[in-house]
């Protein structure tokens, strides 16, 4: 996903003379192309997180499209008094690019483990928060986000995440995307847990229970719409995301149903409510936190 990121970029930029590239010392091999191409729209801010934001917004008040990268917890919580004050404050057209989602540095250990950058990002007017299901959804959506002329949190995968979509699939900002009909329950993910959301309703299909899979790209401004619709059809909504249980895509989905009219069964899956102490790849630590699709389904099993 970062690498179709990154090369979908590139395209943009040529295209896109008023895109530039900010980074906090990091992605150099990541980004060799862009800096070689575009040198006098690549800007290294250094281990200065809170200083590249104030310098991305004064860009984007100036007219230009700022693209900020850096790990996702460094992008979410270093500079946040400047992602608030500086950039969403003055609504500057800033995107902030938060790779590494969820778990995908698990070897890194808890200082490295984003989740709770959706809850941060998600409190900030105006923000969008966007989190890509694969390569292709990365490459669209970048494009979205670009014409969208308000601030931007998007929240990337590391690598590896396998491909959902072909590449007819149309995403827009703000809607949700249904990538399997079911008429028993409603599963909604976000971001690298779209995968395992439908792997887990195979698993279900096994017990003969149908599940409606929905990708929930944008978190902010979320699908209200097709949240209340799915309520009304379902007996049960279940959210899965790679995060805290608190704040989240699983927050934002029952902050809509708590104001609907019509009273569905609801269960958040995620992390819970504590650090993660262990290291260890993504796929062990998801299996330890029960965010694996056997985990899940059971889960989901013990609710119905």
């Amino acid at each position: 996903m970062r690498n179709a990121f990154v090369s979908e970029l590139e395209k943009i930029a040529a295209i896109n003379e008023k895109l530039v590239l900010l980074t906090g010392d990091l992605g150099f091999t990541l980004f060799e192309n862009f800096q070689k191409n575009f040198p006098e729209r690549f800007f290294n801010i250094g281990v200065a997180e809170s200083n590249m934001m104030g310098i991305a917004s004064g860009l984007g008040l100036s007219g230009f499209t700022p693209v900020v990268y850096s790990i996702a917890t460094f992008a979410s919580m270093r500079g946040y008094e400047q992602i608030r004050d500086d950039i969403a404050y003055h609504n500057s057209n800033v995107k902030i690019v938060g790779a590494g989602a969820g778990l995908s540095y698990g070897h890194a250990g808890f200082t490295h483990h984003a989740l709770e950058d959706i809850a941060l990002m998600r409190v900030i007017p105006p923000l969008t928060v966007v989190c890509p299901a694969d390569p292709f959804a990365a490459k669209i959506l970048l494009r979205e986000i670009l014409k969208y002329p308000r601030p931007v949190y998007f929240r990337l995968g590391k690598k590896g995440e396998p491909a959902l979509y072909e590449n007819s699939q149309k995403f827009t900002i703000g809607k949700g995307i249904i990538l399997k009909e079911g008429k028993d329950i409603a599963i909604i993910a976000t971001g690298n847990m779209v995968f395992t959301a439908l792997s887990t309703a195979k698993l279900l299909e096994k017990k003969d229970i149908n599940s409606t899979v929905v990708d929930m790209h944008t978190v902010k401004p979320i699908d209200k719409d097709l949240i209340i619709d799915l309520s009304k059809k379902v007996k049960l909504i279940v959210t899965i995301e790679e995060h805290f249980i608190t704040g989240g895509l699983g927050s934002a989905v029952a902050e809509v149903l708590a104001e609907g009219e019509k009273k569905v069964r609801f269960k958040r899956i995620g992390i819970e409510d504590k650090f993660i102490d262990r290291i260890g790849s993504q796929e062990y630590l998801r299996l330890i936190s029960k965010l694996d699709p056997e985990s899940i389904a059971k889960t989901i099993l013990q609710k119905i």
